[in-house]
């Protein structure tokens, strides 16, 4: 059993609340979804809540954390940067379990993930497999130790397809309590029983902590119903109040005027009209009491507002790529074989494959080829944001760049004489309104990009593909860091792109709401998917 009474999290640099007065209980068979837009604080919680020496740095918390538990098993959103040197052999090897379980165990493990078990004993670096195959590694390790408490921190970023639905029947197979943050929209419907929204309100002032028992369609149901009727109850006592206001104003009015008029020689009079002014005083200071206690309307942190802006597509019968590989190669390791990809017109292709197969590997390498093309305008979002964007600029000033022409690929391209330029007052105000779009805050728009989460990344290049009316997209997971509450704006907008999308993606929803041709990477080339992923 997990137990959290009264927990307040704050952050040290701005001592902004990320948890506010937050209980809840977890027990055995408990599979419990947090939720929430990026940079709320959802990976700060899961850190204390496995071991408030992972984010003492950052943060700092009041309350109780009670674990009944021998054994929590954790699995970080991103492997350390220490583990990428190590081999697989050594990463595993550091937990006592592993070297404990013998060959049969590790196998049955590995065989549920997808992997080889030879694999394990492997002198290969962890920091040279793809994103997926971390992970899947990282399950090993934690597998091995029979936890009793699991708290996941994205476990379904970058996994493969086959490995996703095993991880839902992994999920709701666990007899101990399941804690975990996912942006998957199809994983939390099919696994979760308990949801913990996080919000941030008021601007990003206030925390909010919502806890249902029940699951993510219906969580998602119940909260759309709850809001629609405040809005409603709110919007009907506005209505009533105004009116009542607008009888009291006329009341009022004539009070003062009888008392300007009455004369002097009737005394009387005027005493009775200055009770009736102190019974309008009265009625006034009522009124007011009434208002402070009416319905407001709801705050929410509402999903992001965007739309590419409406340039020029591709015309149906155009050729975006005819591309031909003979050997697809990671280093010295062969891939694939024989691959042709043929993209025309406004298509929207995704490519999936197993973790390892050379998806990113392909799709950096038809980047390469299109990029340059003078016919069209494309743009690239790699899976590692870092690769295009400079650690050091501020949001604003990254989108001031691109809004001039003056934006490189690389950061290190760029001149002295443009990271220095001062901005003008009309790109700043005409930047921070795209950011704002994205649910930025005036102090987020002015931090170093170094400092924004994966999510935030993401949506600035997205508002750079969209300033520069880019028209073919290369996208390696576009919606992997987006909350639940954005992904489906992600999906609509990327759904109406009238130009060519050619994507690497996992995510069951993109792929059936946004795709109209699905190829799997297999070592013998590309090949034609005909059926829609399960839901």
């Amino acid at each position: 059993m997990l137990q959290v009474k009264n927990l307040n999290v704050y952050h040290k640099k701005d001592l902004r609340p990320l948890v506010t007065d937050l209980s809840f209980t977890l027990n055995d068979g408990d599979k419990a979804a947090i939720i929430g837009e990026e940079g709320n604080g959802k990976s700060t919680l899961l850190k204390l809540l496995c071991d408030p020496s992972l984010a003492e740095d950052y943060a700092e918390y009041q309350g109780e954390i009670l674990k009944n538990h021998k054994v929590c098993g954790y699995l970080p959103q991103e492997l350390a940067p220490a583990h990428a040197e190590k081999s697989i052999y050594a990463f595993l090897s550091e937990e006592p379990a592993f070297l404990e379980a013998d060959y049969r165990e590790l196998a049955s493990i590995c065989g549920r993930l997808g992997l080889s078990a030879d694999l394990l004993y492997d002198d290969t670096k962890m920091g040279q497999f793809s994103g997926g195959e971390k992970i899947k590694i990282q399950l090993v390790r934690i597998l091995c130790m029979h936890p009793d408490l699991l708290l996941l921190d994205e476990p379904s970023n970058d996994i493969d397809i086959e490995t996703l639905e095993w991880l839902e029947d992994f999920i709701n197979s666990c007899t101990s309590p399941v804690l975990y943050i996912s942006h998957d929209e199809t994983l939390l419907e099919h696994t979760a029983n308990m949801i913990l929204h996080m919000e941030q309100i008021h601007r990003k002032t206030e925390s909010r902590c919502t806890v249902f028992r029940t699951g993510y369609a219906e969580y998602r149901q119940l909260r759309q119903n709850s809001l629609e009727r405040q809005t409603r109850l709110a919007q009907e006592e506005k209505a009533a109040y105004e009116k009542q206001q607008e009888k009291f104003r006329k009341i009022h009015d004539k009070v003062e005027r009888d008392q300007a008029a009455i004369s002097r020689q009737n005394p009387a009079g005027g005493r009775l009209l200055k009770k009736k002014m102190h019974a309008v005083k009265s009625m006034e200071r009522r009124f007011e009491r009434q208002a402070e206690n009416m319905t407001q309307r709801p705050d929410t942190e509402e999903a992001i507002f965007f739309r590419f802006a409406q340039g020029e597509g591709i015309p149906s019968g155009k050729w975006v790529i005819d591309y031909t590989l003979p050997l697809l190669k990671a280093g010295e390791k062969e891939l694939a074989r024989e691959i042709r990809l043929q993209v025309r017109g406004p298509e929207k292709l995704c490519i999936v494959g197993r973790n390892g197969a050379g998806k990113t590997t392909l799709l950096r390498l038809i980047a390469g080829q299109l990029l340059g093309r003078s016919d069209i305008r494309a743009a690239y979002m790699p899976q590692n944001y870092e690769e295009l964007l400079d650690p050091e600029l501020t949001p604003a000033e990254y989108l001031a760049r691109a809004l001039e022409g003056s934006a490189e690929t690389s950061p290190a391209k760029r001149t002295p004489e443009a990271q220095t330029r001062c901005l003008s007052k009309e790109e700043l105000t005409r930047v921070r309104t795209y950011l704002g779009s994205m649910k930025y805050t005036v102090q987020e728009m002015d931090h170093s990009i170094r400092d924004l989460s994966g999510g935030q990344k993401a949506k600035l290049l997205l508002l750079k593909m969209s300033m520069e009316h880019r028209n073919v997209l290369i996208l390696d997971e576009p919606t992997r860091n987006f909350s639940p509450l954005s992904c489906p704006v992600i999906r609509e907008l990327l759904r109406d792109f009238p130009g060519a999308i050619i994507s690497v993606s996992h995510d069951r929803k993109y792929i059936r709401e946004v795709c109209n041709r699905v190829l799997e990477l297999r070592p013998d080339g590309l090949h034609a998917l005909q059926f829609v992923y399960n839901y």
